[in-house]
């Protein structure tokens, strides 16, 4: 698919576009643009669109892909030529026109040095991300959708040493990562006939001689199996995570490895998961844009009284030397 084929059909939308401050555009039922610009959102002044020609570009998208978009098929989920995300709802489902989301794939590529000119984090906790990467320690990075976690997880992976082979796994390719040694896959399964997943590929590429696998998100039951990768060899590695605290990441995680190892016990995972995870960092959107909220050291899983016991680092909040929690807990 082509940007010439495409184009005519989001004309009101291309300065947008090709804005790569810009990291959403939203287009809701009523006909209203939003935007998401460093974090904040925006009303996008003065863009319109003709539900029937919107529609109609849709479906070009649909068909080019080998896709049914319709009242039927009211879903489109798609990947633009730059590797942007769109996310498309048809009338019924919204009314009274579509609704429209593009996840922008950014041309510039943040740095540490700019994301802490920016305020999403301080240099202090940068100096200290760099050193537990460089020492090998295996990293989880949680935060809500549009937090800024692959943004951050791109800027870490500068401190993992040149000599060393990254494995990179990821739904669709956002990551852009600068190492003379990376083997980088990605999961495009609307484009094959064979279901090659998260799993599939991270099974796989533990025979690719991996000394770090960096995931894009840990979302299903794949989560098993980076735990494995992390007790056998692969520590240093990096993941992000769906989360609202480090604590309720850690149990995510856990939940998620419960899908494909029902087998175990909780207690059973989340001590594997203490003694796998070293440090959990929390990104989120604040008014004044995304930042690291908190890092917190894991030290241990307490069976007795059910908790993971964290060690903070660095917090927005104040100070907390201690932060414990059971499965329900916060």
């Amino acid at each position: 698919m082509s940007f010439e084929l495409i184009l005519p059909f989001f004309r009101p939308i291309e300065a947008l576009l090709l804005d790569d401050t810009v990291s959403e555009i939203m287009g809701n039922p009523d006909g209203v643009w939003w935007i998401e610009t460093r974090g904040q959102l925006a009303c996008a002044e003065g863009v319109r669109f003709d539900p029937k020609a919107l529609i109609a570009g849709l479906e070009v998208i649909a068909n080019y892909l080998g896709k049914k978009l319709g009242e039927d098929n009211p879903l489109l989920n798609a990947q633009l030529p730059d590797g942007s995300r769109l996310a498309a709802v048809l009338p019924p489902v919204v009314r009274p026109g579509p609704a429209v989301t593009i996840r922008k794939f950014r041309q510039k590529r943040y740095t540490i040095e700019e994301l802490i000119e920016a305020g999403s984090l301080t240099e202090e906790m940068a100096n200290f991300l760099q050193v537990q990467v460089r020492d090998g320690k295996t990293l989880l990075i949680s935060g809500g959708t549009g937090s800024g976690k692959t943004t951050l997880l791109n800027a870490l992976v500068d401190f993992i040493p040149q000599r060393e082979r990254i494995v990179v796994i990821e739904d669709t390719a956002e990551l852009r990562i600068n190492n003379p040694n990376i083997l980088a896959a990605e999961c495009q399964i609307e484009m094959l006939k064979t279901k090659v997943n998260y799993d599939t590929l991270l099974q796989a590429s533990l025979r690719w001689r991996p000394d770090r696998i960096i995931l894009g998100e840990v979302r299903g039951e794949e989560a098993r199996t980076l735990l494995d990768s992390f007790n056998t060899g692969h520590g240093g590695s990096m993941a992000t995570i769906h989360a609202n605290s480090p604590v309720k990441a850690l149990r995510r995680f856990g939940d998620l490895a419960m899908r494909s190892h029902q087998q175990a016990t909780r207690e059973d995972l989340a001590t594997e998961i203490a003694d796998s995870v070293d440090y959990v960092i929390q990104i989120k959107r604040c008014p004044d844009g995304r930042k690291v909220s908190d890092i917190v050291q894991v030290t241990g899983f307490n069976r007795d009284r059910k908790m993971y016991e964290c060690d903070s680092v660095y917090s927005l909040a104040p100070a907390n030397t201690l932060l414990t929690t059971t499965f329900g807990g916060n």
